[in-house]
């Protein structure tokens, strides 16, 4: 792919189809929320694509769930590729919401547990407290992108 007016340089960005269909197969997700001073705080999450929104279920008494009430504004990163040449990354901005739909909500269970069965530690095998904490739904979280997608795949400087 060229960038117009400078043939000899490739680019490295991804398609919106391509950017969504990278964070569709990603696994871990890296969610960023902003505590009340302004300091991101980036986690990894599993998470969900519906309708290229994000969904992330996380315990009710979470900090991030707190943060998002007081300041909706997140980041979402999904990324992949050890050497230089695999690096492959998607970074969207935008808003997140606590969802209190139940239909939602099952769409999601369903999806992330296609998902993420395969990763799961049998919930016998949990320490009680960790069954307790995170055996319920808790919250879900809806990340809604804003349209920009920054991406990169520099793979596609050798093709």
């Amino acid at each position: 792919m060229e960038e117009q007016g400078h043939p000899s340089r490739r680019s490295v960005r991804l398609s919106a189809d391509e950017s969504w269909a990278t964070v569709e197969r990603g696994h871990t997700g890296i969610f960023t929320t902003l505590r009340r001073d302004g300091v991101p705080v980036p986690l990894p999450v599993w998470y969900v694509v519906l309708d290229r929104r994000i969904y992330v279920t996380t315990p009710t008494a979470a900090k991030k769930v707190a943060r998002l009430r007081y300041d909706p504004r997140a980041s979402f990163l999904v990324e992949s590729g050890e050497r230089w040449v695999e690096l492959k990354a998607v970074l969207l901005t935008g808003v997140a919401f606590l969802v209190d739909d139940d239909d939602l909500r099952e769409r999601v269970r369903g999806a992330s547990d296609e998902k993420y069965a395969g990763y799961r530690l049998e919930r016998k095998k949990m320490p009680s407290e960790t069954r307790e904490r995170y055996g319920r739904m808790g919250a879900l979280i809806c990340f809604e992108p804003h349209e920009r997608i920054v991406s990169w795949d520099n793979a596609r400087l050798f093709d």
